[in-house]
């Protein structure tokens, strides 16, 4: 609600999340566990995408960040599955009477290549969410070689959430 009392029939949030790369680590992008000899060092699984996505349905309900509800000193949260920090979320989001409505998800990644992982990205995403598979876009960007990505030294995701008021 506005100040005037105005509901906007949308909103929209973007979310970034970043991990460094190590190795004897499982690497999740999307809730999909990827072929790969590095994963992510984080305090979770260190999902990039859930990561972001998270943030931008908190940051696109005004309700903060992933950290304010899952924060890293808390050992409960260590290794576990973001999906659950995502089924966690979205009874916040509907709360405030708003679903989402599409997702646009770019994977900044030097390797593995994400093209053979993508549209299983997109069909876990979709389920999470509740939302249709046409609703969801997965792009994979590399870096060029530029530091930290580039020199795969870390992983990057970038999220924006369209939502739309459902009551």
């Amino acid at each position: 609600m506005t100040e005037t009392g105005v509901r906007l029939p949308y909103k929209i949030g973007q979310g970034y999340d970043l991990h460094r790369l190590v190795t004897g680590q499982k690497l999740m992008i999307g809730g999909i566990q990827i072929e790969s000899p590095v994963g992510c060092e984080a305090h979770s699984d260190g999902d990039v995408v859930l990561h972001a996505l998270i943030d931008a349905l908190l940051g696109a309900c005004a309700l903060g960040d992933i950290g304010d509800h899952f924060p890293p000193s808390d050992d409960q949260y260590k290794g576990m599955d973001s999906s659950a920090f995502l089924a966690k979320i979205l009874p916040l989001v509907t709360d405030t009477g708003y679903t989402a409505g599409n997702v646009d998800v770019t994977v900044f990644l030097e390797k593995p290549k994400l093209g053979p992982y993508k549209i299983a990205i997109r069909q876990k995403l979709a389920q999470l969410l509740g939302i249709s598979l046409n609703c969801v876009s997965v792009k994979a960007k590399t870096a060029e070689k530029f530091p930290p990505v580039g020199t795969q030294e870390a992983i990057a995701a970038s999220v924006t959430v369209l939502l739309y008021l459902s009551t």
